[in-house]
This record gives C-alpha cells, sequence and structure tokens, in this order.
C-alpha cells in the first residue's frame, strides 16, 4: 500500500496543525515557550488565507525506511475551510497528486487517486478531529510545552519548542517545533512516536493573503471522470 495513504489521516494533518500555528491560550507552561507561541499566533491571524508548501519524511532506522512525499495546504485562516495534497512521483516533469483532503466546514471529501475514489463524510465537530483550517486550537489542551534553545536549521536561526502530551497513552510521545525567528512561524516540526518512527515535515514556501476561489474548497466529481463516491455521512 502507498505508504502516505495509511500515514495522511493519522499524522500528516497533525503536523500541519501544529507546523504554522499555536493556540496562544495554553497558559500554565513554559512562559517563554508560551510568548514565543504568542507572536507566531499573532501574525497568523492577521492573515486571511495562507497557502504552504511542505516537505513530509518518514524514517524509521529499525525497518530500514526512510521516504519522502511533498505536499501543499491551502486553509482560509478564519473559516474551517482547507484542502491539502500529497503528491506521488512527478509525470512529465510535473507533480502528479496521489491524496487530497478537502473540507468546506460542514463535508470533507477523501480522494485517493490511484483508486479514483472518494469518500465523503461530516466534518468532525467533536474536537477529537483534526483540521488543518483551526491549526490554532490544537493546542488549547492536552500538551505541555519547552522552550529549548536556539538552533540552526538549514541555516536559519530557530528557536525550538518541544511538546507532549498530557495523555501518555498517545502513540505520539514527543513533538519538536523549530520556529524561524526572524518569520516568527513554524518552519519545521519533527514527530517521535511509540513505534520508532520519526514524521519530519518542513515547509518550503509560506504564501499568505493571496487569492483563493471558494470552489477550492469542494471536490469536483466533473472534473475526476469515473471516480467513485463512497458517501460515509
Amino acid at each position: 500500500m502507498f505508504w502516505g495513504e495509511k500515514l495522511m489521516k493519522k499524522y500528516t494533518l497533525l503536523f500541519i496543525l501544529a507546523i504554522i500555528g499555536i493556540n496562544p491560550l495554553f497558559a500554565q507552561k513554559d512562559t517563554q515557550a508560551k510568548g514565543i507561541l504568542d507572536e507566531v499566533t499573532k501574525k497568523y491571524k492577521s492573515y486571511d488565507a495562507i497557502k504552504t508548501d511542505f516537505v513530509f519524511t518518514l524514517e524509521n532506522p529499525q525497518a530500514n525506511i526512510k521516504e519522502s512525499q511533498t505536499g501543499t495546504l491551502v486553509a482560509k485562516s478564519k473559516s474551517s475551510k482547507f484542502k491539502v495534497t500529497i503528491y506521488g512521483k512527478a509525470v512529465a516533469g510535473k507533480p502528479a497528486v496521489a491524496q487530497e483532503i478537502i473540507s468546506d466546514g460542514k463535508s470533507q471529501w477523501t480522494y485517493l487517486k490511484k483508486d479514483n475514489e472518494v469518500q465523503v463524510s461530516d466534518v468532525d465537530k467533536s474536537g477529537e478531529g483534526l483540521n488543518p483550517a483551526q491549526i490554532f486550537t490544537i493546542y488549547e489542551k492536552g500538551y505541555k510545552y519547552l522552550y529549548t534553545g536556539d538552533q540552526k536549521l538549514n541555516g536559519k536561526l530557530c528557536q525550538v519548542i518541544e511538546l507532549s502530551p498530557t495523555d501518555t497513552k498517545k502513540s505520539v510521545f514527543k513533538v519538536k517545533l523549530f520556529i524561524d525567528k526572524a518569520q516568527k512561524q513554524i518552519y519545521s516540526a519533527l514527530i517521535f512516536d511509540k513505534n520508532g518512527n520519526k514524521y519530519n515535515y518542513t515547509i518550503k514556501s509560506f504564501a499568505a493573503n493571496g487569492a483563493v476561489p471558494d470552489n477550492t474548497f469542494s471536490f469536483d466529481t466533473k472534473g475526476h471522470p469515473g471516480v467513485e463516491v463512497v458517501d460515509l455521512r
């Protein structure tokens, strides 16, 4: 099975939530870390829409696995609308779409190109779901954080913050965020789980307040001839 299909649901959205912003209301933790995260939050909340390109790498030394994929996130910063695209092998020199997850705030579409199938479900409003358009609420509860100092990463001076879940039963036991000190934006994140996997995400580009048409946040069945629609609502 294409490894990205399995990981998208569990970790890619988790990262996207973590990689761009955090909740400033997460009190009673490291005050220096909170100050840094507040700055990131303030900057993000000034945007109407954002677009990011990122690289996702899965590494498990024990299983001799190291694989990478590229992806794009488009999100409305002040609503629950988003579109995540994961790319497979390039075709004719251009990135080929492997998977998409799209939400208009009410419905969510998960499209697998190789199966020519799209699953439609209601947006999870229980608070348990992972919604990249609500990236500033992911840390409202459930995580502790600690500022561990500054570090250079790929030539960028970053402020490093480590997060750990308060629920020790979670598969993920640590998230390490690298915040671009000059830009006040999350540049990279490293996620560790108890199975020995490391998920490394790095933002390659970040653009704010570009024109984003509303049809970006819905799945166009006419544009995907023969697609099988599986309605889970």
